[in-house]
């Protein structure tokens, strides 16, 4: 791939995940956009449909994931960066949406915190934050 193609791709891709933030408002169903906004760790967990909001956070999930992919793919041209990747996606994806899921229908004012930082790695390209460098130094050590 020549390198301006590259760039190209790279530019588009990271658009996507700007424009998946920029839009979060109206393309998904989050109750806790607007409530970790506030002043979170002294008000109650927002009224929420639990079925709903598991759908639009795993679809959510999923779109980075896929954009996350093609970067990865587009970085480093390696396939077997991508499969790995894509089996960790899917091992986070699991653990992640468990505990999630705890906090959703056990909300506590004391596990706020914790269950803000749980929801920001699946709603936001943090594993791609962290493949990213990882994967780069790893092609230095070879």
């Amino acid at each position: 791939m020549h390198k301006v193609t590259k760039y190209i791709w790279l530019a588009l891709l990271f658009g996507l995940l700007i424009l998946i933030r920029f839009l979060e408002d109206d393309l998904f169903y989050d109750p806790y956009l607007t409530f970790f906004q506030n002043d979170y760790l002294y008000i109650d967990s927002p009224r929420r449909e639990v079925a709903k909001l598991v759908a639009f956070t795993t679809l959510r999930y999923l779109l980075n994931t896929i954009i996350s992919l093609g970067v990865l793919f587009v970085f480093f041209k390696d396939k077997s960066i991508v499969k790995f990747s894509a089996i960790l996606y899917t091992i986070a994806f699991v653990i992640l949406m468990l505990i999630y899921l705890y906090f959703v229908i056990n909300p506590r004012q004391e596990d706020y915190y914790l269950f803000f930082n749980i929801r920001r790695f699946l709603i936001q390209p943090i594993i791609l934050i962290l493949l990213l460098p990882a994967f780069y130094y790893y092609r230095l050590k070879q």
